[in-house]
């Protein structure tokens, strides 16, 4: 199965270099598969590398048999290990939430426009009493996350070490190695909202529907497709809404638009 994503990979980027295409011009389907298989293949070399020693590969499929959430990829869990093993991933991420919310709510005295301290209260208040915001609540609040102290090349260190495990990237990287990572991902994850977008939420399978969904910080294992739907939709409209600028918006969106959604609480 990983050969054939091999294969399809290399198709796509051969036709990228063909038609002088750039990532972003891609169909949504080739840009989640150039995404996915690059992470793929990222745990795959990391094998190859670790197994290349004399009598080496009998310790790779050691540690393979002991960690199979760390080193092998998706193709390779069970149903089982699927459900479990994102479950764990996501109770790490979820980890971050509070930290993410408790210093929106610290940086409220920060802004100077009388007006977006009321809406980031406002926020702040209805995500703390368990409350979904509305698409209009999140995107009021535009402004914000391109200056500081939000914007994207405002964030303090410790702010984007919990961002980071809030999107499953590691934490443990110097402050400008963290923001070019956080910068990249969040763009990445842009630039296939547009394409999902043009293509429409309708024409996804309910596997690709709940692997976006998750992929954006929802917990999809255990909500209907239709509610996932619905979701995602609502993360759409606020990110085709949004400037580069404000992407910093996108990023916290992770936290803002999923730690409430019906089923997510538990």
């Amino acid at each position: 199965m990983l050969w054939a994503d091999a294969k399809k990979a290399r198709r796509i980027k051969a036709n990228m270099w063909k038609y002088n295409m750039k990532f972003h011009q891609l169909s949504y389907r080739d840009m989640e598969h150039l995404r996915q298989f690059r992470r793929d293949i990222t745990k795959c070399l990391f094998l190859g590398i670790i197994s290349i020693p004399p009598f080496a590969n009998y310790l790779v499929f050691l540690l393979m048999y002991l960690f199979p959430r760390q080193l092998l990829i998706q193709h390779f869990w069970t149903p089982k290990q699927q459900i479990d093993f994102l479950d764990i991933y996501h109770a790490l991420r979820k980890q971050s939430h509070p930290e993410i919310l408790c210093y929106l709510e610290k940086i409220i005295p920060l802004i100077s426009d009388a007006g977006l301290r009321w809406h980031m209260t406002e926020l702040c208040t209805k995500i703390q009493r368990g409350t979904h915001p509305a698409i209009h609540d999140i995107l009021s609040l535009r402004e914000c996350f391109s200056i500081h102290p939000l914007g994207m090349n405002q964030l303090r260190a410790f702010q984007m070490k919990a961002l980071s495990r809030a999107m499953l990237l590691t934490p443990y990287l110097p402050s400008f190695l963290l923001r070019h990572r956080l910068k990249s991902h969040t763009t990445v994850i842009h630039q296939l909202d547009k394409a999902l977008a043009k293509l429409g939420i309708a024409q996804l399978t309910a596997q690709e529907v709940k692997l976006a969904c998750y992929l954006r910080g929802l917990n999809s294992t255990h909500i209907a497709e239709e509610r996932c739907r619905t979701w995602l939709g609502e993360w759409l409209q606020i990110s085709c809404s949004l400037k580069e600028a404000e992407l910093s918006l996108l990023l916290h969106n992770v936290v803002l638009l999923s730690t409430n959604y019906i089923g997510t609480r538990c």
